[in-house]
């Protein structure tokens, strides 16, 4: 049975989903781990994360489908986009391209090319977390799908070369030939399309012309981002935040520290600060919802938009800037 998100209505989309699947799950299989039958295929025996951590999400392998062709509108032709629309937005050379949210729901991640340099972009709706990442390892591009399968309640990445699994948080792969190689992060803006379009007035559109038959105006998770509920089991919990708190995340050299929007919102536009030696610059803008992290020359340096729950799930020993 292949459950489709448009067979359900409004926030209970995905809870229908996962909860359906579940049922099915417990009627087909027994043994020790419910799940064994619903691994989509991928070969857990080797594994550098607890397996019996890895959730089934609901959809097959490829359920969600990735976007491997995108296609790209100049900003004058994306009025399907409102100005207060979210979108990840990517800068490379002389190259800008916005990728809505509203789309990304649905797809989660796009393979992509800027000028002949391969990028994978992913957003995980269950974790906010959108990230972008250099899709060549060890001098072979790589090709991804979502696997269907969670850990910390975040997407599993698979590469169609290896059919290795990848987390996206993470940005390693936790399994499969190519298991403990890490992606290197690009940075990347989640922010609103006024914004990302005011910065680059020159920036393409992900199209909504994807080649499937998705309600790209409305979103299957409804009331989600806002809701203090969480679909899956995650490793660590911490109710230092409303779960769905938004936090800019950064990891350099290891050293993991979050800046939660509750706490930048109390500061200036601009805070200074030091990571692992390295002094910062944390830009926040209120008013579209979003920041950036630049080095001691002023250089963007890859960050990631993430819900408190998410990056604590991943990362219990983060350090927290808290405003004076």
């Amino acid at each position: 049975m292949v459950l489709n998100p448009r067979m359900f209505k409004g926030s209970l989309a995905r809870p229908l989903i996962y909860a359906a699947a579940l049922g099915i799950a417990v009627f087909l299989i027994s043994g020790d781990r419910v799940f064994s039958a619903f691994d989509n295929g991928f070969d857990l025996s080797d594994t550098l994360i607890p397996s019996d951590e890895i959730r089934h999400g609901g959809p097959p392998r490829d359920g969600i489908p990735a976007l491997d062709d995108p296609v790209f509108v100049p900003a004058d032709q994306a009025g399907f986009l409102n100005v207060e629309d979210r979108v990840l937005g990517i800068s490379i050379g002389d190259v800008a391209k916005a990728y809505p949210i509203r789309i990304l729901d649905w797809h989660e991640i796009v393979n992509d090319d800027f000028d002949g340099n391969a990028v994978v972009v992913s957003y995980c709706p269950l974790c906010g977390t959108g990230m972008a990442f250099d899709a060549s390892v060890d001098g072979q591009t790589r090709s991804f799908g979502v696997s269907g399968l969670l850990y910390n309640s975040d997407v599993l990445l698979y590469d169609r070369e290896s059919e290795s699994l990848w987390s996206q948080v993470m940005g390693k792969s936790v399994s499969g030939p190519m298991i403990g190689k890490g992606l290197r992060q690009l940075p990347m803006s989640h922010t609103t399309w006024r914004d990302w379009r005011t910065r680059h007035p020159g920036t393409l559109a992900l199209s909504t012309e994807t080649g499937y038959s998705r309600d790209y105006s409305r979103s299957p998770y409804g009331g989600y981002a806002e809701s203090a509920d969480i679909f899956f089991p995650v490793k660590n919990n911490s109710a230092r935040y409303h779960p769905k708190e938004l936090v800019i995340g950064i990891n350099i050299d290891g050293a993991k520290k979050a800046y939660p929007f509750a706490e930048l919102s109390k500061t200036n536009a601009m805070i200074i600060d030091s990571v692992a030696d390295s002094e910062l610059q944390i830009e926040f803008d209120a008013v579209n919802r979003t920041g950036r992290v630049l080095d001691e020359s002023g250089v963007e340096i890859p960050s990631t938009v993430a819900f408190w729950f998410a990056w604590y799930a991943f990362f219990p020993e983060t350090e927290v800037y808290e405003s004076n």
